[in-house]
C-alpha cells in the first residue's frame, strides 16, 4: 500500500468513526424525544466537546442540532394527531418535548402553515397531496388487485391472536395478526434521503452490511433476521431528510464500528401483514395497512418504529417476488 493509499484509508477510517458517533446521537433523539435534549448532552452521547459537537452535527446532518431537534418533535407530533385522535393537543407538544402549548403552537405553525388543530381535521391531507409531483403521480404502479373490502376475522386458537385475511387476486390471501414482538438488537447501515421505490439503493446498503457481518460470523440463518427500519413518515418528512437503516438481528453484545451502527429495535404488540411483493409495490401494501385495514381494526399505531421484516429472497419465489412482513406497532383505539 502506498502511503497515499495508507492516507486514504486513515481519512475513511476517520470519517465513518464520525459517522458512527453522530448516529448515535440520532438514535437517542428518537428513543428520547421528550429527554434531554440538551447541547451538552447530546454532545456527552457522540462523546465530542459541546462546541465542536455543534459544528460537526451541522456539517454532517446539514441542519444545525436545534433544526434537526426540533423538526424531529414536530414531526413526530404531526404523526401523533394523525394516529392518536383520542389525545389532546396538549398531551402531543408535552409527550414531544415541547415546553407548553403556546410554544408547540408557534413551531407546528410555522413548520405546516396550519395549526394543529387544521392538520388533524383534515389538513394533512391537502399537505400530503400538495408533496406528490407530477412525476410521482406519473409512475406507474402495480396494484395489489383485492377481491373485496370485506375482510375474515377470526382468534387463533393456539396463540389467542387476533387475525384478519382478505382475498387477493391471482395471489395468495393478504393476512394481518396482531402479536406480541420480541426487543430486537440490531447492527445497522443507515440513508438519508429519497428512497421509495430505489431498488438500487436497498441492495448496496444490504451488500454494505452483510459485507460487514459475514468475515464476523453474524450471518447465522435462519436466526439471523433481516429487516429495515423507516424512522419518518414520507407523508409528513421532506424527501431529502427521510431515513431508513438497513438492519440484521445481532447479540446485544456485539461491537460495530465505522458506518455500521447498532440500535435497539423496540418490542412489544404490533399488527404484522404478511405480502408477496414485487419491487414496485411496497408503498401500496403500507397504504393498505394504513388505510384499509388500520381504520376498521380497532387499533391505532403506537410511537415505535416500523419496519419490514425479510423472508428469503426474490430468487426463493416461483414469481421472483419479496416474501414481507410490514410490522407496525399499535395498541387500541
Amino acid at each position: 500500500m502506498t502511503d497515499s493509499q495508507a492516507a486514504d484509508s486513515r481519512a475513511g477510517f476517520h470519517r465513518d468513526q464520525y459517522v458512527q458517533r453522530i448516529n448515535s446521537v440520532i438514535d437517542y433523539i428518537d428513543v428520547n424525544i421528550d429527554g434531554d435534549l440538551s447541547l451538552y448532552n447530546l454532545a456527552s452521547v457522540a462523546g465530542f466537546s459541546p462546541f465542536h459537537f455543534h459544528r460537526i452535527f451541522h456539517a454532517m446532518v446539514g441542519e444545525t442540532l436545534n433544526q434537526f431537534r426540533q423538526r424531529i418533535r414536530i414531526e413526530r407530533a404531526a404523526m401523533q394527531l394523525i394516529n392518536n385522535p383520542t389525545k389532546s393537543i396538549t398531551e402531543i407538544a408535552v409527550d414531544c418535548g415541547f415546553s407548553g402549548s403556546a410554544a408547540f403552537a408557534r413551531a407546528f405553525r410555522e413548520a405546516f402553515a396550519m395549526s394543529a388543530s387544521q392538520w388533524r381535521s383534515g389538513g394533512h391531507r391537502k399537505h400530503r397531496n400538495a408533496r406528490k409531483t407530477d412525476s410521482n403521480a406519473g409512475q406507474r404502479r402495480s396494484k395489489i388487485k383485492i377481491d373485496s373490502d370485506t375482510f375474515t376475522f377470526y382468534i387463533d386458537g393456539e396463540t389467542q391472536n387476533l387475525v384478519w385475511r382478505m382475498k387477493v387476486k391471482d395471489g395468495n390471501p393478504i393476512q394481518i395478526e396482531v402479536k406480541d414482538l420480541p426487543e430486537l438488537h440490531v447492527a445497522y447501515v443507515r440513508h438519508t434521503g429519497p428512497y421509495q421505490g430505489d431498488s438500487q439503493l436497498f441492495g448496496n446498503l444490504f451488500e454494505r452490511l452483510m459485507t460487514w457481518a459475514g468475515p464476523r460470523g453474524l450471518l447465522r440463518f435462519p436466526e439471523t433476521m433481516v429487516l429495515c427500519v423507516y424512522h419518518d413518515d414520507p407523508d409528513i418528512t421532506e424527501a431529502d431528510k427521510l431515513r431508513v437503516s438497513a438492519c440484521i438481528t445481532v447479540p446485544e453484545d456485539t461491537a460495530v464500528d465505522g458506518q455500521v451502527g447498532k440500535m435497539t429495535v423496540a418490542g412489544g404488540k404490533f399488527a404484522v401483514a404478511r405480502f408477496e411483493l414485487g419491487p414496485d409495490e411496497y408503498g401500496e401494501a403500507w397504504d393498505f395497512v394504513f388505510g384499509r385495514w388500520l381504520p376498521q381494526s380497532g387499533y391505532q399505531p403506537d410511537d415505535r418504529l416500523c419496519y419490514e421484516l425479510y423472508h428469503g429472497g426474490p430468487g426463493d419465489h416461483p414469481e421472483g417476488k419479496h416474501v414481507v412482513d410490514i410490522c407496525v406497532p399499535v395498541r387500541p383505539l
